[in-house]
């Protein structure tokens, strides 16, 4: 699902960053955020992998602290699994 906003760009609900290292992904973690916020959108999803686990626990520890995500939780299996993370924006 996409949104457009006022400038008719579109925003995904889903965010791919398995692949990247921490420093490389929280400054599109962060504008992924803002962007989708101000879409409209209510919930969506970051993509870190699997792996060995370390952007998964940053991009986690990166969301308990923002002020735009009301909540977070493992994504279930359609949307990735333990290899994504689905974030509940505040409204």
């Amino acid at each position: 699902m996409e949104q457009r906003l006022r400038e008719g760009k579109t925003v995904a609900d889903e965010l791919d960053l398995h692949g990247m290292t921490v420093d490389e992904s929280m400054p599109l973690l962060d504008q992924f955020l803002y962007h989708s916020y101000q879409a409209g959108l209510q919930r969506v999803w970051i993509v870190h992998g699997k792996g060995t686990g370390i952007l998964r626990q940053a991009v986690r520890r990166y969301l308990s602290t923002h002020p735009l995500v009301k909540e977070h939780v493992i994504a279930d299996r359609y949307h990735g699994d333990s290899g994504a993370t689905q974030v509940d924006l505040e409204n």
